[in-house]
């Protein structure tokens, strides 16, 4: 990136740079979220369409209950409905119901596909910092990629990292990255 960008990027040291492609930070729109806060924007979203297609909320009233929610749990609210209960193509193009957790499961179980990977093979931090692929990806290829769709996720992850689904995994990716990029304890 230094030799592409040398007078954005020249004097930027690398612990600066990958702190800074890592910023955490509240944001309204789920698609600019971080890996942290991004799955808040997914639970509230699930929250909504349970409540709507149980009739507990109308979509009258959706709008101002996108608003508190987000301002509940983010403590930011949108200014319009363009960047609140608008955004996200889904539910305005016959998606509702079941789109928007697919995208946390997905972070859950990549993280549990990853510390089984360590598991097998605890050299494989070493090697991406080196550029090293190859043994994470030979990983995935047999463990997950060559099976398409021939098993259930609930049975995938079984066959790929001996257990059930859990949320473990990804809680210590999280608080191992952002940990050290924010010193935190």
């Amino acid at each position: 990136m230094q030799a592409v960008f040398p007078n954005q990027l020249g004097k930027v040291s690398l612990d600066t740079f990958y702190g800074a492609i890592n910023k955490v930070e509240r944001s309204l729109i789920r698609m600019d979220a971080d890996e942290v806060t991004y799955n808040l924007h997914i639970m509230s979203r699930l929250d909504f369409e349970l409540q709507l297609l149980e009739g507990a909320l109308a979509v009258r009233d959706l709008p101002e209950a996108w608003h508190e929610r987000l301002e509940a749990d983010l403590g930011i609210a949108p200014k319009s409905d363009r960047d609140g209960v608008l955004q996200d193509v889904h539910w305005y193009s016959d998606y509702i119901g079941g789109v928007f957790q697919g995208y946390t499961l997905g972070n859950i179980m990549a993280a549990q596909f990853y510390e089984a990977a360590l598991k097998a093979h605890p050299d494989i931090p070493d090697q991406i910092r080196a550029g090293e692929f190859s043994t994470l990806h030979g990983r995935l290829k047999e463990n997950i990629y060559q099976h398409g769709m021939k098993f259930t996720a609930a049975e995938l992850l079984e066959r790929a990292t001996g257990g059930s689904l859990r949320i473990e995994p990804f809680m210590r990716y999280l608080r191992t990255k952002y940990g050290e990029l924010y010193n935190l304890r």
